[in-house]
């Protein structure tokens, strides 16, 4: 199983990187909070290292030698302090101190008032590893005895702080918190602009976007209301174009039927007849066809299961005899939101395609994924070309020779169908079944 680290969506990947952004802040933040603690609590061990070695330096020095050694024992001078007067310097036990760490005690031992000149020490030598951990440092006194000091000190705590932890965790999750506000709602904006693009697509005539908020917002609500609207006008003026036409080819038809009832020769009469029937036919279809586009119809939810099989008895009774040629597979019921009689529009037309065509009309009924319903209508006829699969839904296309003006009607069937099922957010397409026929698919957003 992959994990996605990335996410997808633009709010979660905002979020992503300001989060990650605030991390290294905090770490950075962090890190020089440790660093500035640790030179402050050097400087403050130095300066106590200075104060108290230099306390007993002055006291010795100011002392008569054969009465040192009993002051320095009834001298307070802690636990973490051994001092012993030696005639020679430190042994040393542990490697001279670096060279940052011993100034820095240097110079904190010279700024100590020592009160006179003349018992300031002779010579001084330092020693330990990280001086923070333990120092030896050894003074000679005026009189050239030795002034050998031991200090352990406690280890440097950068984070040691009462409320330090508790700070942090609460800015941390603050500054979370206010991140993933202001992602949501500086991103709101791109959900609305989808829902209103998914809307539109659905229908046509989806209200507009409000044209507020920040000015990048309302720019990019103005281009899309001014999008809608022109889709909206090129659909209107396409649809008007073909009702038009459509309804002003009628009169001119029934005149000519009229004037055809006049020819004596039958034969000849017969086929203009004909030939007017099927382009009444067409002018009929244009007109459905542009009245489908301009539907108005509410949607309502819909028993999709019901549907298929009223469809199927419906056609059975049309077709005395081939009732076992119709079949349903699916579930009892499954609700869907739609417009009731543009769906049963779109099955009619392809069951009676399946029917026409194939002999037989199998309808199963599945889920398509969340949110999603399948119908698939397979027939036993001998399927489409791959070159029409796609073509037959063109407008006045018809499929193969086969398939004649009697049993494919003027190709309007399936764009109809096609348009109805994106209207409501589906589609409708075709494929060869790998045993013989053709295989609709509609799929429905529930």
């Amino acid at each position: 199983m992959t994990i996605r680290l990335w996410p997808r969506s633009l709010a979660a990947r905002t979020a992503w990187v300001l989060l990650l952004g605030l991390i290294v802040v905090q770490g950075a933040g962090l890190t020089i909070h440790a660093l500035d603690r640790l030179d402050v609590q050097r400087l403050a061990q130095a300066r106590d290292i200075a104060v108290r070695v230099i306390s007993l330096y002055r006291t010795m020095a100011l002392t008569d030698p054969p009465r040192r050694a009993a002051v320095l024992a009834d001298l307070h001078r802690g636990s973490n302090l051994v001092p012993a007067l030696s005639a020679s310097p430190p042994d040393p036990d542990l490697p001279e101190m670096p060279g940052p760490e011993q100034r820095l005690i240097r110079i904190n031992l010279n700024l100590v008032p020592l009160g006179a000149p003349q018992i300031r020490w002779r010579e001084m030598v330092i020693y330990g590893g990280r001086f923070w951990q333990r120092a030896v440092v050894g003074m000679r006194l005026p009189d050239g005895e030795w002034l050998n000091v031991k200090v352990a000190l406690e280890p440097l705590r950068p984070w040691h702080s009462p409320t330090f932890l508790a700070a942090f965790v609460l800015m941390t999750a603050a500054a979370a918190m206010l991140t993933l506000w202001a992602v949501r709602r500086l991103t709101a904006p791109v959900r609305t602009l989808a829902e209103a693009a998914r809307a539109l697509g659905l229908d046509v005539n989806a209200p507009p976007l409000p044209e507020d908020g920040p000015t990048e917002v309302a720019v990019a609500a103005v281009a899309f209301n001014t999008m809608a609207a022109r889709i909206r006008r090129f659909v209107e003026d396409r649809t008007e174009l073909l009702t038009a036409i459509g309804h002003d080819l009628r009169t001119p038809i029934t005149r000519l039927k009229l004037r055809a009832e006049f020819v004596e020769d039958d034969e000849q009469r017969g086929k203009i007849l004909a030939d007017l029937e099927e382009l009444e036919a067409m002018v009929s279809a244009t007109l459905a066809f542009g009245r489908d586009s301009r539907t108005s119809e509410p949607v309502s939810a819909i028993d999709l299961a019901e549907l298929l099989q009223t469809i199927l008895d419906e056609a059975g009774d049309a077709r005395p005899g081939m009732e076992d040629k119709l079949t349903y597979d699916g579930p009892a019921h499954r609700t869907v939101r739609a417009r009731s009689l543009s769906l049963k529009r779109v099955f009619v037309n392809l069951v009676a395609n399946a029917m026409n065509y194939g002999g037989s009309a199998a309808v199963r009924l599945a889920d398509g994924g969340p949110g999603l319903a399948v119908v698939e209508i397979e027939d036993n006829g001998p399927g489409i070309p791959p070159g029409e699969l796609d073509r037959v839904f063109e407008p006045f296309h018809r499929g193969e020779p086969s398939r004649n003006r009697e049993t494919g009607g003027v190709g309007l069937g399936l764009p109809i169908a096609r348009n109805i099922m994106r209207a409501h957010g589906g589609d409708v397409t075709l494929a060869n079944r790998p045993g013989g026929g053709a295989k609709a698919t509609v799929t429905l957003p529930v």
